[in-house]
């Protein structure tokens, strides 16, 4: 009981807080007659707000979770939730637009808690069927969201202000399972357990790669452990000595080069993945405008879900030595993530350009699987916390940048078209980062294995 209680109000709470049938068409809904909206506020001056608030809001509610023990943080998620669908459904303006992206960039923030809070209420032996649980709900509820709202669309021809109330009406029932779950006595920093407890598990990174099950190390027989650099102790912690510990273990963990090369990826391509995502609906608008023509962002929004779970599931049957073949396939891979963004802005058709998303998608679910994997393989449970986070927060920094520079009407305050072929020769560029740290992976293992063949004979003579 004490296992199937709480996962089944998160469930709960995970699939209407992910049920968003106004989702795949918020470009066309703030553009249209209900907000009246253009498109460069939309995309230069809305939009742009969220990835500063999520990034701003990123380290506080990381380290608030933990003091706050997990529940507080996942009311107040939901609690942003309905804020955001209510300012959606009932706000005009520019400035309520704003002032909506920013409760939800604090909502997006504070998913930390929802994927942490099972490990602290749960023994270990239970991690993986329930983690499993909860990011299958969210997943199936963002694709439900997502067809639904399509099918209201285009079936009963309901207005997009209605699946905006469908959503709200979703976020309300998932404010209420968040009240009803039971306090943790833990955490992972400030409340830590009681000695000689077997360690724990948080991984504040779930959010951030869609919800699918990625815990298992594909090959691991290479990697050896991280030793931690903190120890557990009895009791509570404070602020200072939480830092410093976070630091010291930063430090320690980012000295290996295969953990480095695998979180320099995550990092420069979620940034363009985040980019992509959040601007692919006004590139649609542009090709096919909802005002003229049916629109089917519904129906491309649950395919490139699913198969974005299927290819991240495919990650452990794959015979690819990944601590061999990483580098390069990390180049091949973004390289076709790279022409699938141009294919979306240069040929201008909406079946190439929502096909080219799917397949984006897809990739992307895939090699940030297989990241998450090969970076937990040489890491301690208790610091994937740690890593995924500065991860994430290093994209979310490098996002603010690109997005200040080429979407924001202080920066450049590019044209959506400029924009996807800027993005499309951001992920030609970490191809060729890759390309070229894999070549001379190749070219120092040859020089290395060649060394070894030279002193052979040497060591036969002398025998």
């Amino acid at each position: 009981m004490s296992l199937l209680y709480p996962t089944l109000c998160l469930c709960a709470y995970g699939l209407f807080s992910n049920l968003r049938p106004s989702e795949p068409f918020l470009t066309a809904y703030l553009m249209g007659p209900d907000k009246n909206l253009t498109e460069a506020q939309v995309v230069s001056e809305i939009y742009p707000i969220w990835t500063y608030s999520y990034l701003a809001l990123l380290f506080p509610i990381f380290l608030a979770t933990d003091y706050l023990c997990y529940k507080p943080v996942l009311v107040l998620q939901a609690t942003s939730f309905v804020v955001t669908y209510v300012m959606l459904a009932k706000a005009q303006g520019l400035r309520a637009m704003q002032l909506l992206e920013f409760f939800f960039g604090l909502a997006t923030a504070s998913e930390v808690a929802y994927f942490s809070y099972i490990y602290s209420v749960v023994e270990p032996a239970h991690y993986r069927r329930v983690t499993a649980y909860c990011r299958s709900v969210t997943l199936f509820g963002s694709a439900a969201g997502s067809l639904s709202g399509q099918l209201l669309l285009t079936v009963a021809e309901v207005r997009l202000a209605h699946l905006v109330w469908a959503t709200l009406v979703s976020a309300a029932v998932a404010f209420f399972p968040p009240w009803f779950l039971p306090m943790p006595k833990r955490s992972l920093f400030f409340h830590k357990k009681p000695e000689g407890a077997t360690e724990r598990q948080c991984d504040y990174s779930s959010a951030l790669i869609d919800k699918v099950d990625n815990k298992v190390p594909l090959d691991n027989q290479d990697v050896a452990t991280v030793s931690l650099s903190s120890e557990e102790t009895n009791g509570s912690c404070g602020l200072s000595e939480v830092l410093k510990m976070l630091l010291a273990d930063f430090l320690h963990c980012y000295r290996r080069g295969p953990l480095l090369a695998w979180s320099l990826w995550w990092a420069l391509a979620t940034c363009g993945y985040f980019q992509v995502l959040n601007y692919a609906q006004a590139l649609w608008e542009n090709i096919r405008p909802s005002s003229e023509y049916d629109i089917y962002n519904g129906y491309v929004e649950t395919l490139s879900t699913l198969l974005g779970a299927v290819a991240a599931l495919l990650v452990g049957h794959l015979p690819v030595r990944w601590t061999v073949w990483g580098e390069l396939a990390l180049w091949a891979l973004s390289l076709l993530m790279a022409a699938c963004v141009l294919v979306m802005v240069t040929l201008e058709s909406i079946w190439l350009c929502y096909g080219s998303y799917v397949l984006f998608r897809a990739t992307y679910m895939l090699l940030i699987t297989v990241a998450t994997y090969q970076i937990a393989s040489s890491l301690d449970m208790q610091r994937y916390a740690l890593v995924f986070g500065v991860n994430t927060f290093v994209a979310l920094l490098l996002q603010s940048l690109l997005t200040l520079v080429v979407v924001d009407s202080a920066g450049l305050g590019l044209d959506i078209f400029t924009q996807f072929y800027v993005y499309g020769g951001y992920f030609a560029v970490i191809s060729g980062v890759f390309l070229f740290a894999g070549l001379c992976k190749m070219a120092t293992r040859q020089h290395s294995d060649q060394e070894v063949l030279s002193r052979s004979p040497a060591d036969t003579d002398s025998t």
